[in-house]
């Protein structure tokens, strides 16, 4: 079974969905762009969604006190970052109990000397450009993709790079807001695999 995350949520219509569709782990980025939530927002959509499904906050170079503040408010349980975070910041987080997704693109050697719980590859948070996955390096920790997935795609997507997770955002998006349908057609599909 390949685990699933839904990222991008922004109001609590999106943690229902999430809570009918169940995928392993749902998402909310405070980093900026067109899904970027406030803490308040994020508080909001914690108190939605279904306290057995982990939050994960996207981060790009934000404060590391403004990370573990929301981890100890119980915002998030686990920080993801996509900005120029260096292992310090990575061991910081940790040290604070915070599980680390750290975001590479494919080609960056540093993935393989990262010490983050879960490796990431994407092209660029958020862009939806699907990424070459025959290019996708081996490395030792468990791994998670992103880029560009949608229902039409994720099953091929995780046969070649058998990922520990995959993520999505606007693949299952229709007209900008998360559609029902298509969360749970992804979330079918990632945990036949």
């Amino acid at each position: 079974m390949t685990q699933i995350k839904i990222c991008g949520l922004q109001t609590p219509r999106d943690a229902a969905i999430i809570n009918q569709s169940r995928p392993d782990f749902a998402g909310v980025v405070f980093a900026a762009g067109r899904h970027q939530v406030s803490p308040d927002q994020a508080k909001l959509i914690r108190q939605h969604v279904d306290a057995k499904i982990p939050l994960v906050g996207v981060f790009m170079n934000a404060p590391e006190s403004m990370i573990k503040d929301l981890y100890d408010q119980h915002i998030i349980q686990i920080a993801q970052l996509h900005g120029d975070e260096d292992e310090s910041m990575v061991r910081a987080l940790q040290a604070h109990h915070i599980p680390v997704i750290k975001v590479f693109k494919p080609t960056d050697e540093k993935a393989k000397f990262t010490n983050a719980e879960m490796v990431m590859f994407d092209s660029g948070g958020g862009s939806g450009r699907t990424l070459d996955w025959q290019q996708i390096p081996s490395i030792d920790q468990p791994l998670a993709l992103a880029g560009g997935l949608n229902p039409a795609n994720v099953s091929k997507a995780i046969e070649i790079v058998q990922p520990t997770m995959v993520d999505v955002s606007s693949g299952v998006e229709v007209s900008g807001q998360k559609d029902l349908a298509l969360i749970t057609a992804m979330v079918t599909i990632a945990h036949r695999k």
